[in-house]
Formats: structure tokens, C-alpha cells, sequence
């Protein structure tokens, strides 16, 4: 008689259930000898289904079906579980992400506000021009002290790196080239008119010149010694 497969079962005239309720067919009569050996072998823990009183023959049956549903509906579930965990931890990690990168953008926010507010302080210390006496020559000793009381502390060796290079602190300084003149070397020298008609004489209207250029292009003296250590000019 030949096999019906059910749903991974098969049911035939001679059938075995197993002592977990799956159903396996034997057919009768045509099965080869050695099939008949491999099979005692491995079922000799078996119960025929004929052995089964007739009325609860389909009970076991349904049975076994019913086991392998809950088994396929355990499966799913457990991937349907696996999947949303997964889902969560993946959202989870860029939240996280998000909520870094929030706080690191406000925290350099604050930190450039904050020294835009320091800068702004420094520049608001520098000391007026007038202040200083009028002499018919400064020294060099001179002339950098007057630049440590008008340039703001935490700027004064960037102003001093560029003056060095530029006019080795002689206020009288003068490129018959170019025509730059003064500490800074400003160019041309009668742009620091527009911090007192002493320009050419008074080192403190030099130096006030030369911090108001550096803040207006470069933001301030630091910022024009490093343009000045890329380029040779500021």
C-alpha cells in the first residue's frame, strides 16, 4: 500500500506512533527486508497504531498535528521576539548617538562663546594713547612696555612675535620699497592716522594702530601671528 504524507506524517494500512506522537507509515507486505530491519531498529520503542483502540486513533493523530503547530507558533514567535529586540537595540544606539552629539555641539557653543566674551573683554582693557607722555625718542625697553599696558596679557607675545619680525621694535622703521613704516609696518604707514596725527612719532599710537588691524582682520594678535607663521606677511 502506498505512504499519504500528512503534514510530515505518513498513514497506512500498518502505521507506528512514536512515543512523542509522530505518526510514521510502514507499508505492508512490499517493503524490503532490510527497510523492515532499519526500521525495528529504530522504532523498537514504538506503539503501533493498530494496537490503538480504533475510536482514539484520530485523537492521536490530531494530536501530533496540534504539537507541531504549537512548535511552528513557538518558532515564530521567538523570531517575531529576536527581530523586535533587535529593532530596539538598533534605535536604542542611535539615540544615544543623537543625544552625544547634541551635548558635544552646545558644549563647543558655550566654549566659542565664551572666549568670543573674553576676547571682547580684552579689547574693551586696552589702554588710551593718551595716557602715555610724549617724548622726543623712546628705547626699545620703552616702547615694549607701553605695548605690555595697551595689548591685552594673554595676546602681548603674539604682538610681540610680529613686531620682532617686522621692525625689531623700532618705532621709525621705514621701507623705502614699499613704503610700510612704524612697529607694524603698516602699509602704507599713513593708514595709522586713524589713531592719532602722531603716527610717525609716538609708539603708543603705533601699537594701538597695530592691535585694532590685527583684531579687525584676524580677530586678534594670536590669530595674525599664526596667519603670519603661514605666510610671511599678515
Amino acid at each position: 500500500m502506498s505512504r499519504i504524507s500528512v503534514r510530515g506524517f505518513a498513514v497506512a494500512s500498518a502505521t507506528a506512533v512514536t512515543t512523542v506522537g509522530a505518526v510514521v507509515g510502514v507499508a505492508s507486505g512490499s517493503t524490503p527486508a532490510a527497510d523492515d530491519n532499519n526500521f525495528e531498529a529504530t522504532a523498537a520503542d514504538t506503539t503501533l497504531l493498530a494496537d490503538i483502540p480504533a475510536g482514539q486513533q484520530a485523537q492521536v493523530q490530531t494530536a501530533s498535528l496540534t504539537q507541531q503547530a504549537d512548535a511552528q507558533a513557538s518558532a515564530a514567535d521567538a523570531a517575531a521576539k529576536k527581530s523586535a529586540e533587535e529593532t530596539a537595540r538598533v534605535q536604542a544606539a542611535k539615540d544615544a548617538k543623537s543625544k552625544k552629539q547634541a551635548a558635544e555641539d552646545r558644549l563647543e557653543r558655550e566654549r566659542q562663546e565664551k572666549k568670543e566674551r573674553a576676547e571682547r573683554a580684552s579689547r574693551s582693557e586696552v589702554r588710551s594713547t593718551a595716557s602715555f607722555a610724549v617724548q622726543g625718542s623712546y628705547t626699545v625697553a620703552e616702547v615694549q612696555a607701553m605695548a605690555r599696558q595697551i595689548v591685552p596679557a594673554d595676546q602681548f607675545q603674539c604682538f610681540s612675535n610680529i613686531v620682532n619680525h617686522e621692525s625689531s621694535w623700532n618705532y621709525r622703521a621705514s621701507n623705502p620699497g614699499s613704503g610700510a613704516y612704524g612697529l607694524v609696518q603698516a602699509l602704507p604707514g599713513s593708514k595709522m592716522a586713524s589713531a592719532g596725527a602722531d603716527w610717525m612719532t609716538n609708539p603708543a599710537t603705533q601699537i594701538k594702530w597695530g592691535l585694532s588691524y590685527m583684531n579687525g582682520r584676524y580677530q586678534s594678535p594670536c590669530g595674525a601671528w599664526s596667519f603670519w607663521q603661514a605666510n610671511h606677511w599678515y
